[in-house]
């Protein structure tokens, strides 16, 4: 009897998705756990995979518009060798323009062009490890996540590739679509507006100690855990922890309801060159720092390539954001429905600071949380951007949970 492959969930709100190819043709053998075909919606393209193995008998077109719960193929459980033989693969094209002409860039990888331009570094301040001293995407993403990228932004900032041509008409004007996802982030920016009162409060942080910690252990870390430390884990596990504090912050309203979570399941925004993308890290309340910088990096890189699944888009319960990575010094973040909180990075700055009664240099950050006043009160938003300031500014607080 032939098993039916349906279209699954599509995360939040989600109905509707493209079929964008099938990587299994008519008659051809597939396994367990297989992708077989690869949906596009808006919020990322996900591969759909072979529940068992057998020969596939595609359904739909490509680029036919599916709903949750259709069906898109069959797979006959029947002995596979009679099967076409599968195609090879062809290698999905760079996630990166190519390079122009008198670019600066241009004898870098596209993977190197893009995290440069996304990043906005000087490629000439990034220490290379690559063969012969070539600059290798690791290299990229390890000093964009140091202290000093910031300041290298505004010292020595690379051209950034020139911008598509656009044409207009004789009155000057260009109109063009909005892609999916970009009508998707309107749509969720609107929601919102549309159902929370939301409200933010701020605060600054001292991160002279973290930096201070992060040099001094980020080789061993690298060594031992095989994954740079970067600042995000100590953002990340000080928020876990200050969420216990405060559970409504990581709750939401649902009808005349407050739904409370035991867990914390952590989004991240990554910007790309689609829009913007929320992943989320599950458990992350489970998780230990070098296990947070391997999963933000993993999710990093497959929201960018634009192979995230769909159940990694879903289910967050509060959510990091990090303008400072874009120069940003200050900007009230909005909610990622149904949430009731986000927390907004921003640039690190070396300010003159009063520390026991002295004028001193240090590397500050503002903070901004953003907050559902229908369920978050003021004093509990304040307090909760407090003690997360104190997590901060003395990271052995975290290790000890005091």
């Amino acid at each position: 009897m032939a098993i039916q492959v349906k279209v699954p969930g599509l995360g939040e709100s989600v109905k509707q998705a493209k079929l964008l190819k099938w990587h299994k043709q008519d008659g051809q053998s597939v396994g367990v756990d297989e992708p077989i075909c690869e949906l596009e919606s808006d919020k990322a393209n996900a591969d759909v995979t072979a529940e068992s193995a057998g020969i596939i008998h595609p359904k739909k077109r490509e680029g036919e518009m599916v709903e949750v719960g259709d069906v898109i193929a069959e797979i006959d459980p029947t002995d596979a060798t009679s099967a076409k033989p599968a195609e090879p693969k062809k290698p999905a094209p760079a996630p990166a323009p190519p390079p122009l002409a008198n670019d600066p860039l241009a004898d870098f990888s596209p993977a190197v062009r893009r995290l440069v331009a996304e990043n906005q570094l000087n490629p000439k301040s990034v220490p290379a490890t690559g063969p012969k001293g070539r600059l290798t995407k690791e290299d990229v993403e390890a000093f964009a996540s140091a202290p000093s990228a910031s300041a290298e932004r505004k010292k020595d900032v690379a051209p950034a590739p020139a911008a598509q041509a656009i044409s207009y008409d004789s009155t000057g004007i260009h109109r063009a679509p909005m892609s999916k996802i970009r009508k998707r982030i309107a749509e969720t920016l609107l929601l919102a507006q549309h159902t929370a009162a939301i409200l933010t409060t701020f605060n600054e942080v001292d991160l002279t100690s973290i930096i201070e910690l992060r040099n001094k252990f980020k080789d061993r870390f690298q060594e031992v855990h095989g994954v740079g430390l970067g600042l995000m884990s100590f953002f990340a596990r000080a928020c876990v922890l200050a969420l216990k504090e405060f559970p409504k912050v990581n709750a939401f309203i649902e009808e005349d309801n407050v739904v409370y979570h035991q867990f914390v399941n952590l989004g991240i925004a990554v910007s790309t060159e689609r829009g913007l993308a929320v992943p989320v890290l599950r458990n992350a309340e489970k998780m230990s720092f070098a296990k947070i910088e391997s999963e933000i990096k993993r999710l990093a890189g497959a929201t960018r390539d634009g192979k995230l699944s769909l159940e990694e888009l879903s289910g967050g319960t509060f959510t990091i954001t990090n303008g400072g990575i874009f120069g940003s010094l200050l900007s009230t973040p909005i909610l990622n429905p149904p949430q009731s909180g986000i927390l907004g990075m921003h640039a690190i700055q070396k300010r003159p600071v009063v520390v026991n009664d002295k004028v001193e240099i240090r590397s500050m950050m503002y903070l901004a949380l953003s907050y559902d006043h229908r369920l978050v009160d003021g004093r509990e938003s304040v307090s909760f951007l407090v003690r997360l300031k104190q997590y901060l500014e003395e990271p052995t607080r975290q290790m000890l949970e005091i």
